[in-house]
Formats: C-alpha cells, sequence, structure tokens
C-alpha cells in the first residue's frame, strides 16, 4: 500500500509540474508582455518572486537567464556598480544600483587567491561586452603590488579569472578606448615599491596582454579619463602644493604620449567624467564645485549650481551616464546631478553649463562603507 501511494504521489507531482508550463506568467497577459513586464523586476524583489509559482521560479532563480532574456528583448539600463570596502574588516563587497528604479542588490564577491587592499585596484567597463574588469592592486599582508585581472560577466552573474597584466602595478592610469583595456604607469617592484613608465594594452577577444608605448617619464596615476579616443593621466594635486603636478596623454592610433596642456593639467583637481564631449571634474579643492575644461582656451570653467550635497562624505567616486553625474561617497550615499546647457546657441564661446543635485540614500543596514570605484554599464 505505501508503494502504491507512493506512485501516485510522484504522478500526481509530474502531472502538477506540466500544468505549471502551461499556466501564464500572469494571468490574462500573453506570455510575450508578462516577460516584458516581469523583467523589469528589480533585483532585489527576485527572491520574494521566485516563490510565486514555479516558472517565476525558473525565471528568477536563475540570475544568468534573466539577464540574458532582458539582452534578448533589448533591455539597457544602466546600473551603477560600486566596488566598497568595510573600514573595520577592510572586507571588498560589490554593491549595484539599479539607476532607472533606484534600488540596491548586491553580486557575489570577486574571486581573490590574496587578499587585496580595498582602494588599491583599478576598475574598467567595457559596456558593448556588459562587463567590469578589475586589474592590479596590491595584498594587505605583504604590501606588493599584483598583477592579477577578473572580470564580472553581467549576464553570467559571474566573475572569471582573466590572462594576468604584463607588470604588476597599484596606483595606475586605466581606460577602454575601442573596446580595448588600457594601462600605464602606477607603482610596481615588492615592497620598495617604485614609480612606473610602462603600459599595456588588452585585447578582451582573447584576454592578452601587449606592451604599448613608454610614457617617457614615471609616473602615478591620481585620476585619468578618456576623452576623444585618447588616455589623459594626471598625477592630480595633493596637500600642501609644492609642486605642479605632471599630466600626459596616450594616442593608440600613433601609439605615443605626449605631455597635457598646462591649464589642463593644472585645473585637473577632482575626479573626472567625460559628458558632453567634455570632460569634467567634480574639485576636491574648491568647495566641491563641478567644473569644465574648455579646449579652445586651455581653462576650466565653473558650471553653475550648487556645489556636491553635503551628504557626500569623501573619499568619493565620480561617474557618467547621458546626461548625469553620479557621485557615490562613503556609506553609499549617491549624489545625481542634473547637468545641461544654458544656451545651445553655439557662437557662444562660453560652455554655459548648470546642474542640480539630488540625493539617494545608500542600502540600509550598511554603515563605515567606504567606496573605491565605480562603473556604470547597461545590463
Amino acid at each position: 500500500m505505501g508503494v502504491d501511494k507512493d506512485c501516485f504521489l510522484k504522478i500526481l507531482e509530474q502531472k502538477q509540474e506540466q500544468q505549471s508550463c502551461f499556466e501564464p506568467l500572469i494571468s490574462g497577459l500573453p506570455d510575450d508582455v508578462a516577460l516584458n513586464c516581469l523583467l523589469r523586476l528589480p533585483v532585489k524583489f527576485h527572491p520574494a518572486g521566485r516563490s510565486v509559482c514555479r516558472r517565476w521560479g525558473d525565471l528568477f532563480g536563475d540570475k544568468g537567464r534573466f539577464f540574458s532574456k532582458r539582452k534578448e528583448m533589448g533591455f539597457k539600463d544602466p546600473w551603477l556598480f560600486v566596488s566598497c570596502f568595510d573600514k573595520c574588516s577592510g572586507k571588498i563587497q560589490w554593491h549595484v544600483l539599479d539607476l532607472v528604479h533606484f534600488s540596491w542588490h548586491m553580486i557575489p564577491a570577486m574571486p581573490c587567491f590574496e587578499k587585496l587592499c580595498g582602494d588599491k585596484f583599478r576598475c574598467v567597463s567595457v559596456s558593448g561586452d556588459r562587463e567590469v574588469v578589475v586589474c592590479g592592486g596590491v595584498t594587505v599582508d605583504d604590501d606588493c603590488p599584483v598583477n592579477v585581472v577578473v572580470k564580472y560577466d553581467v549576464l553570467g552573474d559571474c566573475w572569471i579569472v582573466m590572462r594576468k597584466m604584463i607588470t604588476p602595478r597599484v596606483f595606475f592610469a586605466g581606460g577602454v578606448i575601442g573596446g580595448k583595456v588600457y594601462v600605464a604607469g602606477g607603482n610596481g617592484g615588492d615592497r620598495d615599491r617604485f614609480e612606473l613608465d610602462s603600459g599595456e594594452v588588452m585585447d578582451p577577444n582573447d584576454g592578452s596582454w601587449r606592451p604599448i608605448a613608454s610614457m617617457g617619464a614615471p609616473m602615478t596615476c591620481y585620476d585619468a579619463a578618456v576623452l576623444d579616443g585618447k588616455l589623459y593621466v594626471t598625477e592630480g594635486w595633493f596637500w600642501p602644493f609644492y609642486f605642479v603636478p605632471r599630466g600626459q596623454v596616450y594616442d593608440p592610433g600613433s601609439d605615443t604620449w605626449e605631455c597635457m596642456a598646462p591649464g589642463l593639467r593644472e585645473g585637473w583637481t577632482g575626479s573626472s567624467v567625460v559628458m558632453f564631449g567634455r570632460l569634467f571634474v567634480v574639485s576636491e579643492h574648491e568647495r566641491t564645485k563641478l567644473k569644465v575644461y574648455d579646449l579652445s582656451s586651455d581653462t576650466w570653467e565653473t558650471v553653475s549650481g550648487a556645489p556636491l550635497p553635503e551628504q557626500i562624505c569623501k573619499p568619493f567616486v565620480v561617474n557618467g551616464y547621458d546626461d548625469r553625474i553620479y557621485v557615490t561617497g562613503r556609506n553609499l550615499y549617491v549624489a545625481v546631478g542634473f547637468v545641461h546647457r544654458l544656451n545651445d546657441d553655439s557662437t557662444d564661446k562660453k560652455l554655459n553649463f548648470m546642474v542640480k543635485w539630488q540625493v539617494v540614500e545608500g542600502p540600509h543596514g550598511f554603515s563605515d562603507i567606504t567606496p573605491s570605484s565605480a562603473q556604470i554599464i547597461e545590463a
């Protein structure tokens, strides 16, 4: 009798599974319309969505499938990926802010063979491939630079270990030009670190690294930006202001470096972002005002509007998407700056930009979190 009962329950379960496959995702809606709706659900609600029914469980339970479906249906929502670390434990975390719904979620921890300092590696994004690439850094135990490279694949919701850089680096420049990842300068060696003048480039198709032209002079990087297909690298101002910072510009077309224009390097006093084909900087020394660089006159102009909101505490990281600047500060408070031009007259020599800020609170339940890097990619 017990065997018959077990067989009956198994048959009943199989029948229920078969029936569930034919049930609509959302009652009263065609599946394609329902899927379009469900793919918009913020990631933080996926655990609740999995418990609704078997088909919802299959969709939300497999992140790789979920993100592949989003790509198939043309979703290109901007997400802010923030690398941060706990000030007490030093543990590295990755938090993601959905810039459409302004909801937070976390992604898996990076695979690190050695414990890395949370604020010493370099991150870049390869938007077309929906990937975040993490390079270099320094170990916690022996303070040695590393050449480790890993990337986070949004579609697979996983980290992938890549081929290592040629040279271990920390405090170096990085940027993506033409889909390739460029790094340059920084500190190398073991505990007695020395400045580097070398650079290298990674082809994401095979993950291989090859050298590029020498910078001509060794230098560490405070900030870097890609503008008009070139990599701009600056040492940045440090208090006390004894020395004017150096700056160099790399042209991948000719594989050459040249000195940065004097006005550009002397006025580069904060973290940069490229918008409207121009270089903007959130200054760390001028009441955290936003300013923009004018190439024709080699000068900087202050952007109209309030300074960075006081809720955003240093250290902060800066990103841009369309006409908005995102500044992420301690405890993952994010200031969103809406930038627009006051005068569209092309004959007007002044740039005349204005910014308005609003603040998005960090994820609940987290404190003493310090951001070290951030990238925006479409997911």
